[in-house]
């Protein structure tokens, strides 16, 4: 939300409208904790509890007069977490997970590299919380696909759906060639070698892509939608 509003001039609730818009046509709507930039990291089981409590007051209980975005309520945390120090997420995901009780679930996602385990949430993850993990299969050469050799990607996802307990597991891809450094998989590679190597899994959920940005540019979503 940070490049359309600022939450400390009320400059988000112009969003809910459109939160609301897509939560009524069955869409999840996840706030995303982290990112490639900048440097973030939990001291201490305490201090993710306080962030839990932030988060569940401005973005998730709908009750707080400090909510940011005005009457809409979020479905979820996302944890996309690429930098600072892997300790204490575990204890966010149990604090946020708990607020489940008090009437609307909380849905945990996370967006791990894919070489396993990751380096920063895969303690996390441990924990059997998170709903859907979409995992990073590009600027990783060593997990993702190579043209014409799919082995390392369908190695580590074999590991990802037998080792993470999460309910589903998604497949990470760019959007189009500029939206990461490497990891683009050709629509025809796609849905003829990567998709049916991976769909019997039990915990395949989908395919997650980044991003809406790089997806409307180049029509991938909709040229992969009805093989997904």
């Amino acid at each position: 939300f940070t490049s359309h509003c600022d939450p400390y001039s009320n400059g988000c609730t112009s969003l809910s409208s459109d939160i609301k818009s897509c939560q009524a046509k069955g869409i999840k709507v996840i706030l995303s904790i982290g990112g490639g930039a900048g440097s973030y990291y939990l001291t201490s089981s305490e201090e993710a509890r306080q962030v839990a409590t932030y988060l569940w007051n401005n973005f998730l209980g709908g009750q707080s007069s400090s909510h940011l975005l005005g009457n809409a309520v979020l479905d979820g945390i996302d944890f996309d977490i690429e930098g600072g120090s892997n300790q204490h997420w575990d204890d966010l995901a149990r604090y946020l997970s708990g607020y489940s009780n008090k009437g609307k679930k909380v849905y945990l996602t996370a967006a791990p590299q894919c070489p396993f385990p990751d380096a920063w949430v895969g303690g996390a993850l441990k924990t059997g919380l998170f709903d859907y993990v979409w995992v990073q299969f590009y600027n990783n050469p060593p997990c993702q696909y190579s043209t014409g050799s799919i082995s390392n990607l369908e190695d580590a996802w074999k590991q990802w759906t037998l080792d993470i307990p999460a309910t589903k597991i998604f497949l990470g891809l760019p959007a189009a060639p500029a939206a990461a450094g490497s990891g683009f998989i050709l629509v025809v590679d796609l849905t003829s070698k990567v998709l049916p190597a991976i769909k019997n899994s039990h915990k395949y959920g989908g395919v997650m892509l980044w991003s809406k940005y790089y997806g409307d540019q180049s029509g991938y979503s909709s040229a992969i939608k009805s093989h997904v």
